[in-house]
């Protein structure tokens, strides 16, 4: 991959993708192999991907910031879903609708 295309993919790819894809496809593969750490793997590498876009274009903090709620988000599906006695399914949807919500608001929007 050269610098320019690196370039491109920091710019214009968003990192709420990576979020989505982390968090729902990581539920998703999980459930579907019967392997949950298969579907970890997911996770984990939707998380790399969003934590260096977020890195790359806000820094540091907000990078950090930023991890802790995809984590928050992967553990408040388990506590709605095993605690509350919600469809395992629904606790993913909503928890990546509003971690993906809120990497975008936060790294991916476009400055006014």
């Amino acid at each position: 991959m050269s610098t320019s295309t690196l370039s491109r993919v920091q710019t214009r790819f968003p990192s709420a993708v990576a979020v989505a894809v982390g968090l729902a496809a990581g539920f998703g593969v999980a459930q579907g192999t019967g392997v949950r750490a298969l579907g970890g793997v997911v996770f984990a590498v939707g998380g790399l991907a969003a934590g260096w876009l977020w890195y790359r274009r806000r820094g540091p903090a907000i990078a950090a910031a930023l991890a802790v709620g995809y984590v928050a988000a992967f553990v408040l599906a388990h506590v709605l879903a095993i605690g509350v006695g919600w469809p395992a399914w629904l606790a993913v949807g909503l928890v990546t609708v509003v971690a993906a919500a809120a990497s975008w608001v936060v790294a991916d929007r476009p400055s006014s």
